[in-house]
Formats: structure tokens, C-alpha cells, sequence
């Protein structure tokens, strides 16, 4: 389904009873709100509402020109709960979505039933400047996200999992390559212009912080550290997988994440 944001189009899905308890899902970079299928049927079998947002310039949102801060896109989601007239909701993000959970929490507080981040930072990842630049400069010369699907591939998966199973791998690898330049060069500027780690210890909302144990990108130690922050936030990490633990380990990811929302529903 297609929202109207400030004259834009934002892809959303929404699933399940209108009075239940909704789950708001955002997404990693160069991905989309598909990448959350695996967990759609726990959720919605236990009596959840789920709402997943695609970011702009991603899936099926229109893209805006320029560099976004995190702080815009967090406001994004405010936009697209007060079109679709959702009050709280226990929100779930991943790397660049974890980012934005962040900001919305800081920004939106009575919004929040929990906070779940997911492989992710807390502000801007040290010495990552060079490598942003080279990513964002690589995508500008070809004209398309495509030039870094298989790097970003390698990181987001252990070797195993495209064996294990292949065509979600493709279809993931497909997402990658079709994200819109623009939603890319904007969200990594976001990324690269954010830092929310001294103002953590103000949220209030219960905060869960998921891993995967061998996620290069955001490793744990960075988890570790938002959760320490936070106050009562707790950490867990997800074995044998790396940046995409729900997608490449969805039995153990979602046990932590009913086991969580069942807490504080």
C-alpha cells in the first residue's frame, strides 16, 4: 500500500487485527521492508498488528535528492503512524532502521511501547569515513547500487547461507541492486552525520538490543555499548550469523523477539 508524506509516496504494509498491539518494523540500507517476511507469521499468529515501512528512496517510497539526517528520517516515521492514525508502537530496526529507532525514541517518546535495535550504532562507526566515501563515490560513476551488492552480500551473510538458502539469498541480493541511487547516497550521508550515543541514557522506554555474533559491520561490542547506555536495556546476541540475524537465523531471532514483546505487551 502507498501513503502520502509531505507530497511523497511511502510504502507501507499493514497487517492484522486494527485494535491489536502494533509491531513498526524499519529496515537496513539497500534493503526493503521485505526483509522482515520471516517474522510477519509469528507476529501476526499471536494476535500482533504489523506495520513495516519502506525508507525513502528504498522499495517502494519515492526518494528524495540530497543528503537526509537521521533525525528527517525518524521523523518519516512519525509522518507515516500519524497518516495512518497509530498511536504507539513497539518498535523493531536494523542497522540504518536501528539508527532511526534511536532517533525516534529520543524524539517521539510517547510513541513507544519498546524499543528493539538490531545490529546497529549508536552514532557515526569510527574510521568508517573513507569507506562511506568510496561506497557513495562508486555508486555515483556507475549510476546504480548494483556495483555493491555482492561486498554488502559478504557482510550481511556467513559463506553458508546462500547454499542453505539461495533464493531468499537472491531476492535479497536483488533488493540490494535495486535500491534507488539517490535513497542510497541520502541514507549513507545520514549514517555518516549522526551520533545519538551521549543522549541514549534519556530513553525511557524498556529497551532490547539484538546481534549477530559475527556481524562485521555493527559488531557487538557497539550493541553492547547501546544497550549499557540505555537505562535497563538488555542485550542478547544471536549466534552463527552476522548483520541479518532475523533473516539467516529467524528461529532464534524471533524466540528473543516474541519472548520480548510478550513481556511488554
Amino acid at each position: 500500500m502507498l501513503l502520502s508524506l509531505d507530497g511523497r509516496r511511502v510504502y507501507f504494509d499493514l497487517a492484522g487485527p486494527q485494535n491489536a498491539p502494533v509491531v513498526c518494523f524499519t529496515h537496513s540500507l539497500n534493503s526493503d521492508s521485505g526483509m522482515w517476511a520471516e517474522q510477519l507469521v509469528p507476529l501476526l499468529g499471536a494476535g500482533y498488528r504489523v506495520l513495516r515501512l519502506d525508507m525513502r528512496g528504498h522499495g517502494g517510497s519515492a526518494p528524495v535528492e540530497g543528503d537526509y539526517s537521521m533525525d528527517a528520517l525518524a521523523a518519516d516515521v512519525k509522518g507515516a503512524l500519524d497518516v495512518l492514525d497509530i498511536k504507539k508502537v513497539h518498535f523493531i530496526g536494523l542497522s540504518i532502521g536501528g539508527m532511526i529507532g534511536q532517533g525516534f525514541a529520543l524524539a517521539y517518546p510517547d510513541r513507544l511501547l519498546s524499543l528493539t535495535l538490531c545490529d546497529t550504532q549508536p552514532g557515526t562507526p569510527p574510521g568508517s569515513a573513507g569507506a562511506w566515501d568510496e561506497r557513495k563515490q562508486a555508486v555515483r560513476k556507475a549510476g546504480t547500487v548494483a556495483v555493491l551488492a555482492d561486498g554488502t552480500m559478504e557482510r550481511w551473510f556467513t559463506p553458508e547461507f546462500k547454499g542453505v538458502n539461495p533464493i531468499r539469498w537472491r531476492e535479497i541480493r536483488d533488493t540490494i541492486s535495486n535500491t534507488t541511487p539517490a535513497g542510497f547516497l541520502g541514507c549513507a550521508a545520514a549514517i555518516q552525520t549522526f551520533d545519538y550515543e551521549a543522549r541514549l541514557p534519556t530513553i525511557k522506554a524498556p529497551t532490547l538490543v539484538i546481534c549477530g555474533d559475527e556481524d562485521p559491520g555493527t559488531p557487538p561490542e557497539r550493541n553492547k555499548l547501546i544497550a549499557s547506555k540505555i537505562p535497563g536495556g538488555r542485550y542478547e546476541g544471536i549466534a552463527d550469523a552476522r548483520h541479518l540475524p532475523n533473516v539467516e537465523r529467524p528461529e532464534q531471532f524471533n524466540r528473543v523477539m516474541m519472548s520480548w514483546l510478550a513481556a511488554n505487551r
